[in-house]
């Protein structure tokens, strides 16, 4: 399953608009939209704003198998900034399954 799949399986079972979903994260509904059908990634900061969103493991937003996640699941959102936060710029600019080896780095 796709992120895209999973962001709109998600937002289906909350019953709830993009329109809905954006507003809350703070993106606008085209972003969104974009997201659910796989024409864009989101960025670090609204890939975690989803997963709280929805309150579900980063893991499985992005479509990996939450009973078994291959990296450490964060509960606490101010521990995923923090460790955004120690990394350089160009550590954020990595793709999402980059950030997943900064993650398993982080154990």
């Amino acid at each position: 399953m796709t992120m895209g799949d999973r962001l709109r399986e998600l937002r289906l079972k909350k019953n709830i608009s993009q329109e809905e979903v954006a507003r809350r994260v703070g993106i606008t509904r085209s972003a969104y939209s974009h997201y659910e059908i796989n024409n864009r990634q989101p960025v670090y900061e609204t890939l975690i704003k989803l997963a709280n969103f929805y309150e579900v493991s980063l893991d499985y937003v992005i479509g990996g198998d939450e009973s078994k996640p291959d990296y450490p699941l964060f509960s606490d959102t101010r521990e995923i900034f923090r460790l955004l936060n120690s990394m350089d710029y160009e550590k954020r600019k990595r793709s999402i399954d980059e950030m997943i080896k900064v993650l398993q780095q982080a154990e």
